[in-house]
């Protein structure tokens, strides 16, 4: 049986020899005395061997490896890990101001969503002598060269572990698309990194690995959380929420192709128009009322306007989803361009069928989720 060690990969717990040898007497005594029902015995016996002998119940999660994450051997006698990147919604995104340095402070209430990318992940093997990381994707226009946040992410992490001989082969099975203002690039980074620290056997704690995490960029330090954490700053300074908003939500996510580059919508923001409550206040209304019970008039973001001058047809696809029945709270995510839409259409699959048959409209159904501690997070399918 394999359990997650504290130093990083893969153990296998043994038996303690004094209570196997009573056991084995044990059994021993009761198959000599009831022969008949031997097999049965010898079942139970095991049984209760593995338990009296120091072996984890399998409902435990803290510790063993979740199925996402189990390591298996390759042919090199390399560990390969199948890791679930999720991506985010933001419950509320207030806008702050502007920057010195050009960056816009914001405060945001940041969810994990069960809809994300895969990335398999393992280490060369020091015989091939490798001297850079292999990298490749399924989606066309993703950047497979340096630029990538995968490659940068596991650079990050060779050079502030000083594992300089180290390297990495990454396949990313992307299903997230591109701005839309749900993360998945920063996810990918983050992936990349828990993989990493777990393939190297751990040599960054985890408040190591969210403080380097900001120099790739501003959500990533995010889904370094449990799932849900309140966001400051450029989004970089992270305060998770403990215990995170309960898992197992549901939501739609309404994407159209159209796409929006955060800079073009910050450049379109109008600051007379932001919001003036107060981050701090929204935070401690969601956690209070939860999600489906918040009102209407938290559930701001203050990256609409400027979203939707740039595209009007964004406004007027928000506009549709309103009128779907059974939603309790729709909004765009981020600098967009999707909108999520919070609960279940009464009738899910005329709403699927009118969105979704929609030329350049994708719907994707979802649901909020978390992790344990140690674990990574797992795809809800």
């Amino acid at each position: 049986m394999l359990f997650l060690d504290p130093g990083g990969g893969a153990r296998v717990l043994l038996y303690n020899n004094s209570k196997q040898s009573r056991e084995r007497e044990k059994c021993t005594n009761i198959m000599m005395n009831i022969s008949s029902i031997s097999t049965t015995l010898l079942v139970i016996l095991v049984c209760c061997t593995q338990s009296s002998s120091g072996f984890a119940p399998t409902h435990t999660t803290s510790t063993r490896i979740p199925q996402t994450t189990q390591l298996h051997a390759t042919s090199n006698n390399d560990n390969t890990l199948k890791l679930f990147s999720p991506c985010k919604i933001n419950l509320f995104l207030r806008i702050i101001g502007k920057r010195p340095d050009g960056f816009h402070d914001l405060a945001s209430l940041f969810q994990a969503v069960g809809f994300g990318d895969t990335l398999t992940i393992s280490k060369l093997s020091s015989d091939t002598k490798a001297k850079k990381d292999e990298f490749t994707c399924n989606m066309d226009g993703v950047p497979t060269d340096q630029s990538n946040l995968v490659l940068r992410a596991l650079e990050l992490m060779r050079q502030k572990t000083n594992n300089k001989d180290v390297y990495f082969n990454a396949d990313l099975f992307k299903r997230v698309p591109a701005q839309a203002g749900l993360g998945g690039g920063s996810a990918n980074a983050a992936t990349a990194m828990w993989g990493a620290n777990e393939l190297m056997g751990r040599p960054a704690t985890l408040d190591e690995m969210i403080d380097w995490s900001a120099e790739l960029g501003s959500d990533i330090t995010f889904f370094l959380s449990r799932g849900t954490a309140y966001c400051t700053g450029r989004g970089e300074i992270m305060t998770p929420i403990e215990p995170p908003l309960p898992a197992g939500a549901k939501l739609s996510i309404v994407k159209p192709d159209l796409g929006l580059s955060t800079p073009k919508v910050f450049k379109a923001l109008d600051y007379d128009q932001l919001s003036t409550e107060d981050g701090q206040k929204l935070c401690d209304i969601f956690l209070k009322e939860g999600v489906v019970d918040t009102q209407d008039e938290y559930y701001i973001n203050d990256l609409e306007q400027p979203a939707f001058d740039c595209l009007p047809e964004l406004k007027a696809l928000k506009e549709d989803l309103l009128q779907v029945k059974g939603f309790d709270h729709v909004m765009m995510s981020g600098s967009g361009t999707s909108i999520f839409c919070i609960g279940e259409a009464d009738d899910h699959d005329a709403f699927v069928k009118e969105f979704d048959s929609r030329e350049g409209v994708s719907v994707f159904n979802a649901e909020f989720i978390n992790r344990n501690e140690d674990c990574w997070f797992e795809s809800p399918n």
